[in-house]
């Protein structure tokens, strides 16, 4: 079933995610796709008992939210890659969920996490991946089976209101009550989405009258909740929660659709900043060890949350069409999603540190609320919530990579290989997408159609290109406004050719303690570190390692503004081979000098603070190398710069 014909009763998107497999990854990108069907991904459901067993499929293992985690992930991974096994377990699963829904409309089991009674919060993930599976396959018992399910959540939460994690997820409930609304037109739909936005937490007044500034410790998860706003008691600890964070950035921009309140549409410009300027780190992403954390660059960040960042935005960018949107959401793509994982997707990091020096147990450690093994590369290190939930990060990106524009077009959101197939204007569309981008700045767009058709292409401009150029048709155009869509108004007949040209300059961003970070397009780059991979438990592939370093970390950098591109020197490696987000792989290497600075040490199993720039120090000057923040295991990301005196020559 597609969509219908937009009524007045909810504003139509500004742009229009195809359905799933109409985007299928190229070059790298299937790739990545494919460790990952290769590792934990593909595998997982085969020996960890919380998939494996899981209540969701009849199981006496876990019955709330890792077995619907897994299924949201696993089964766009499935149909963008054709892959005929992971595809069979996600009909299975699917299969038995809506075989076994109740006589009143439930789907799953009705006791879970230790409630006695029915738990909403799973089932918003349930119908994510429901929906998805419905427009991959088509089929028709899907949608039968997500009404009855929300007529009998309407009817659970007139009796229990939202509460715990559905209280603060409320938006991903509405997300899936208007895909429905838009394939029925059913009122009732939008008067349960009104009762589930009363009864959820109000992101956009958390924002406006933001609390959590400073670093959440457990004495101010306390305080928060003694002194909270709102009907919930523990209000402190939900809404300083870093996946709620992330979840709750798309919050406002899904209700505007039915509020059509232009306050709604543009909150997440105002939610962005905050979070950037109290917890922002230098991969895109903000901090939370479990809780909101500050701006220093040896906290952590919960995987969980990286992938629920990617999909607001991506739902986002759907909704407003922001294209500033599209160059965050390639910063932490490119940049905080790959580092987190061990580069076979056979273990992964709990929380990742953009200063990451060391990976080992540590009770002696920088976070206020995690545990000893956060940081490892392991099974499920610390909790098992991102064991089950990390597996939407990249599929959900290619299927979000190109949107339907609202006048018959197409619109590129990102750059990275893939080929789309869908019609526009009365016409079969293909696209062809080659590039090495993010690694490199060209990119190549083949459009094929069977008939001549007339419709736009608009193509997103990161903010960061300057001196760009579009050649189509043997002109050449140039991109003379950055951070903006590019409209190619052309009259398309059988195949055309365009040539992007993204220049990446190197530049450097400041952080707290006046620290550099060096950037280049939309990738960050790191101090590449020696690593010595150490066994803890199990069995590999699917084992526990802890990482030390070889080699030294704690230098201050030779870096000014003024004079980047001579302090600076990028070098290809040539053509790309294996995985770009591997240390050996990496395909752009950066290099720059410095200096050690003997007094940065590690503090707590963690690189220190930073001295405050500039800094000065006698140790002899080094070439350093850097690569793409990305393709690290052990990092440093965020420096100390010299002063002057301590410069050679340039």
């Amino acid at each position: 079933m597609g969509i219908r014909e937009t009524t007045a009763n909810l504003a139509p998107q500004a742009l229009i995610p195809l359905p799933l497999g109409s985007i299928l990854p190229r070059g790298w990108l299937a790739e990545q796709l494919k460790i990952q069907i290769d590792g934990l991904s593909g595998h997982l459901d085969e020996f960890w008992p919380d998939i494996r067993d899981s209540g969701w499929i009849g199981g006496p293992a876990e019955s709330w939210e890792r077995g619907p985690y897994w299924l949201d992930g696993v089964t766009p991974l499935a149909f963008l890659l054709n892959d005929d096994t992971l595809k069979s377990k996600v009909h299975e699963w699917v299969d038995f969920i809506l075989a076994h829904q109740k006589p009143d409309g439930w789907l799953g089991p009705t006791k879970s996490k230790g409630h006695d009674s029915y738990d909403t919060w799973p089932l918003f993930v349930v119908l994510k991946a429901l929906s998805q599976y419905q427009e991959a396959t088509g089929d028709p018992r899907v949608i039968g089976a997500m009404t009855k399910c929300l007529k009998k959540i309407e009817k659970v939460i007139e009796k229990k209101p939202l509460f715990e994690w559905g209280r603060y997820r409320w938006a991903d409930l509405v997300v899936s009550i208007h895909w429905l609304y838009d394939r029925t037109g059913e009122d009732w739909l939008l008067e349960l989405a009104e009762k589930v936005r009363k009864q959820g937490y109000d992101w956009r007044n958390n924002f406006a009258d933001f609390r959590y500034t400073t670093k959440t410790t457990q004495d101010k998860l306390a305080s928060f909740s003694e002194d909270a706003y709102g009907s919930d008691d523990n209000v402190g600890f939900f809404a300083s929660h870093v996946v709620n964070n992330a979840m709750g950035i798309k919050a406002p921009g899904v209700w505007y659709r039915q509020s059509k309140d232009p306050e709604d549409r543009h909150a997440h410009t105002q939610i962005l900043d905050v979070l950037d300027k109290y917890h922002g780190q230098a991969n895109g992403m903000f901090s939370g060890d479990e809780h909101l954390a500050g701006t220093m660059p040896f906290q952590g960040t919960e995987l969980c949350a990286v992938v629920e960042a990617m999909y607001s935005l991506e739902t986002l960018l759907a909704i407003t069409a922001d294209p500033e949107l599209g160059d965050r959401l390639e910063k932490i793509a490119f940049n905080a999603l790959p580092a987190t994982f061990k580069k076979d997707m056979w273990a992964h990091q709990y929380v990742q540190q953009v200063n990451q020096v060391v990976c080992k147990v540590a009770e002696d450690r920088v976070y206020s609320n995690n545990g000893p093994d956060a940081n490892i590369f392991g099974l499920e290190p610390n909790f098992g919530c991102c064991t089950a939930n990390m597996h939407q990060g990249w599929p959900k990106f290619v299927s979000h990579m190109w949107m339907r524009t609202s006048d018959n077009g197409l619109a590129a959101i990102s750059y990275a290989p893939c080929h789309i197939s869908t019609t526009a204007n009365g016409a079969q569309v293909d696209v062809e997408v080659e590039t090495s981008y993010p690694f490199g700045d060209r990119v190549k767009i083949t459009v094929k159609v069977d008939k001549p058709a007339y419709f736009p292409l608009r193509l997103r401009i990161p903010k960061w290109v300057k001196d760009g150029a579009l050649t189509i048709a043997g002109h050449e155009y140039p991109l003379d406004e950055p951070g903006t869509f590019y409209d190619v108004m052309h009259a398309w007949k059988e195949e055309t050719e365009i040539q992007l040209r993204l220049p990446m300059r190197p530049s450097l961003k400041r952080r707290p303690r006046n620290a550099a970070v060096l950037e280049r397009g939309p990738l960050v780059y790191s101090l590449a570190l020696g690593e010595n991979w150490q066994l803890l438990k199990g069995e590999p592939p699917a084992a526990d390692w802890e990482v030390f370093h070889t080699t030294p970390w704690n230098y201050a950098i030779q870096v000014e503004e003024e004079y980047l591109n001579r302090l600076v020197e990028f070098k290809e490696r040539g053509m790309m081979w294996g995985n770009p987000f591997s240390p050996e792989g990496a395909p752009m290497r950066a290099f720059l000098k410095g200096r050690r600075m003997p007094e940065w040490v590690l503090d707590r199993n963690a690189a220190g603070p930073l001295p405050e720039s500039p800094v000065h120090s006698g140790e002899r000057l080094e070439e350093l190398i850097f690569i793409p923040y990305g393709s690290t295991n052990l990092r440093v990301t965020e420096f100390p710069v010299l002063r002057r005196d301590c410069w050679e020559e340039v």
